[in-house]
């Protein structure tokens, strides 16, 4: 995987996001804080939405520290931030480090 393909699965998932966000209108971030804890959906028909949102949201938080830790390996490698975006805005690959 690059970090184009990395980045482009975030955004997806961000619109995924988005969608509950109007729908339920709350944040992301907001709900899954009390999803963790416990709460559950005051109405059964919520249920699959309520699951779906916050499964894609933890697939996405996940994602964002893998593209935050690729960026810091890079940057470790003597990479500069403006090389690496020099390539991803010509949509070179830029492959992750493993």
């Amino acid at each position: 995987m690059d970090l184009n393909d990395l980045l482009h699965d975030i955004h997806v998932l961000e619109d995924e996001m988005r969608v509950y966000e109007r729908k339920y209108n709350m944040l992301s971030e907001a709900f899954y804080a009390a999803y963790q804890r416990g709460e559950e959906p005051p109405d059964d028909a919520w249920v699959l939405d309520w699951t779906a949102w916050a499964s894609g949201y933890e697939v996405l938080l996940r994602f964002r520290e893998k593209y935050r830790l690729a960026v810091a390996q890079l940057e470790a490698q003597n990479q500069s931030l403006a090389d690496v975006i020099a390539r991803t805005v010509r949509h070179e690959p830029v492959l992750i480090p493993a």
